[in-house]
């Protein structure tokens, strides 16, 4: 009977071609190198970043709250891509005397407005976004599908009652960050055509999406 062996390697090059036959592969302790789906997406070039203001710069929220067609960041998957999200942050630079909000969203609609932004590759200086699209703009300048129970898929919200403000709530500096972590419940997959959006009322702040896009068929679908 044939015995399954591996070859051991101090690198991992990377270029082999579809359908080779190929060796396990091996540390140098013999144990087999087994990686992480979310670190060969990055790897290979797969995953991205969308922002929106900066330390110097925060941005200002939509109007006095959220309008459901309303949004700060919205990236888009194209039908046969699939969207992969895979953190989000929003970071408030100044609470305000009203209702503070903020919630990310999906939908099976990708967005129809706002200022286009080209996503940063997550390899430093890997290739473009080659899939999905982005917009981002400030004060709810983008413009996604409405909000429905029926189609829109609620992923993470906050808000923050009137007149309330981080000394008020006495609260420790890490509450004026807020972070949206998708694999806290089940993996999150948007098969295009589809969004993923931000939306923020009143307050001044900074967010980012990071995600992976990847086509429907490498993952069977």
């Amino acid at each position: 009977m044939a015995i399954e062996t591996g070859k051991t390697r101090a690198a991992f090059p990377a270029g082999f071609e579809d359908l080779n036959d190929l060796p396990a592969v091996l540390d140098r302790s013999g144990a087999l190198v087994i990686m992480d789906f979310y670190t060969k997406l990055t790897l290979a070039g797969h995953c991205f970043q969308v922002r929106l203001g900066k330390i110097t710069t925060p941005v200002t929220g939509d109007g006095t709250a959220i309008t459901d067609t309303a949004a700060e960041i919205a990236i888009d998957a194209p039908a046969a891509s699939v969207l992969i999200p895979l953190y989000g942050e929003i970071s408030v630079d100044t609470w305000t005397a009203d209702d503070g909000e903020a919630n990310f969203q999906s939908v099976g609609v990708v967005s129809s407005a706002g200022t286009a932004f080209t996503p940063l590759p997550l390899l430093m200086n890997g290739d473009a976004a080659s899939l999905t699209t982005a917009r981002a703009a400030a004060t709810g300048a983008v413009t996604v599908t409405a909000d429905a129970v029926t189609t829109t898929r609620q992923h993470a919200r906050w808000h923050a009652q009137e007149g309330a403000a981080e000394a008020d709530e006495n609260v420790n500096s890490s509450d004026a960050t807020y972070k949206w972590y998708p694999r806290q419940g089940a993996d999150l997959f948007l098969p295009g055509p589809s969004c993923l959006y931000l939306q923020v009322a009143l307050w001044t702040y900074m967010a980012h999406i990071d995600y992976a896009e990847v086509t429907a068929a490498s993952l069977g679908l």
